[in-house]
Parts: structure tokens; sequence; C-alpha cells
């Protein structure tokens, strides 16, 4: 189990990456052999990427209408996507075979985000290593990576911004 860190603390990550979420919506919980077959295909998923790092997720926080991932590049997540050797692709070819049948019965959307590795900014505060926390590195949430201004300004190494005014 991961340990609890009761400073304040803000996660750098040294390099580019890209922040996927990804989501269901169950439009008619009563139909339930329409999406359990999806909310069972997301843990597979996540077992064989967590198992094969070489495909590029660095880290995700599950949840059941959302999973936030962190992945390496766009370009390793595409290709998960598209490789008919993973989990994803034989899963989203039979979500659309459910779909022409299921008309609107669940839904799924997702996000793609491309982060520069000094475009975000975090604070944890009684937390254990926590998202970003956990595919970056942790650093004192304090002097010149006090604020969430300042942690922004910051070098993506980690260097602490010159204090605010």
């Amino acid at each position: 189990m991961n340990p609890l860190h009761t400073e304040r603390l803000s996660a750098v990550v040294d390099h580019d990456f890209v922040v996927f979420l990804i989501g269901l919506r169950i439009n008619k919980p009563w139909k339930v052999h329409r999406w359990l077959p999806v909310v069972l295909e997301m843990p597979r998923m996540l077992r064989e990427l967590s198992a094969q790092p070489e495909l590029g997720l660095l880290g995700h926080i599950p949840g059941l209408r959302v999973s936030v991932q962190y992945w390496r590049s766009f370009e390793h997540l595409e290709a998960y996507a598209r490789s008919g050797e993973h989990q994803h692709l034989p899963a989203w070819k039979r979500f659309n075979q459910r779909l022409h049948r299921a008309r609107g019965d669940v839904g799924i959307w997702h996000e793609t985000y491309q982060v520069q590795a000094n475009g975000h900014e975090s604070v944890y505060s009684g937390m254990p290593a926590f998202g970003l926390g956990r595919v970056g590195r942790l650093m004192p949430a304090t002097g010149g990576r006090e604020r969430a201004r300042q942690r922004l300004a910051g070098g993506a190494d980690g260097t602490p911004a010159a204090p605010t005014p």
C-alpha cells in the first residue's frame, strides 16, 4: 500500500505525456445485459497494460464511469487502440456490434489531452501518491512551488520557480 504523505507535495513529470479520459454512461440501467459486458472490458485492458509497460500506459485512476489514464505519448495510445494483438481492438469491435442492437442503452466517450512537460501543475496533501504523483516524482509544494501559478511557471526538471510577489 502507498504510504500517506502528510506534507503538501506537487508532481513533476519530466517529459511530455498524454492524459486520456474514457467513460461510460448507462442510459438504461435495467438492461444489464447491454452495459455489463462493456463495464467488464476495461479491467481486462488495464491488467494487460499494467503487465506490459512497454505499451505506454504510465498509470491510471480506475473508475466505474470514468477512468483517467496517463500515457507516454499519443503514438503509444493509438498503437494500442489499433493493435489486433491486444485487448482493445477486439473489445471495440464487440462494442460496435452490440451498439447497433443496443440503440442508446449504453454510451461511451473519451477525451485525449497532449500535455507538455511543464504544462501542468498538481498539489496533494494528506494523500498517498496519486494520479500524476504516481507517474512523475513528488516534490514539496513549498517556496517557489507553493502556488498553482508558481508550479506552472517552474521548470520541467522540478526546479522551483521564482516566488510570486
